[in-house]
C-alpha cells in the first residue's frame, strides 16, 4: 500500500508542476473569468467566487480519477 501512496504523490506533484507552468505562461488566462464566476467589487473591498471554474475543475478531476481507477 505505501508504494501506491508514493505513486499518487508523484503524479500529484507532476500535475501541480504542469498547472503551475501553464499558469505562468498564460495558458490558463481564461480560468476564473468564465460565465458564472462571481465577482463583486466595492470601493474598499472585493469578493471573488469562481463557481463555474471550480465545477469545471471538479469534473476534470473526477474524470481523471475514474480513468486511473480503471487502469
Amino acid at each position: 500500500m505505501p508504494e501506491s501512496a508514493g505513486n499518487w504523490l508523484i503524479v500529484g506533484g507532476i500535475v501541480l508542476i504542469a498547472a503551475g507552468l501553464a499558469w505562468r505562461y498564460g495558458l490558463l488566462g481564461w480560468f476564473g473569468h468564465l460565465p458564472g464566476d462571481i465577482s463583486i467589487r466595492g470601493e474598499n473591498s472585493a469578493f471573488f467566487f469562481p463557481l463555474t471554474s471550480m465545477i469545471l475543475v471538479s469534473a476534470v478531476f473526477s474524470l481523471l480519477l475514474d480513468l486511473f481507477r480503471r487502469f
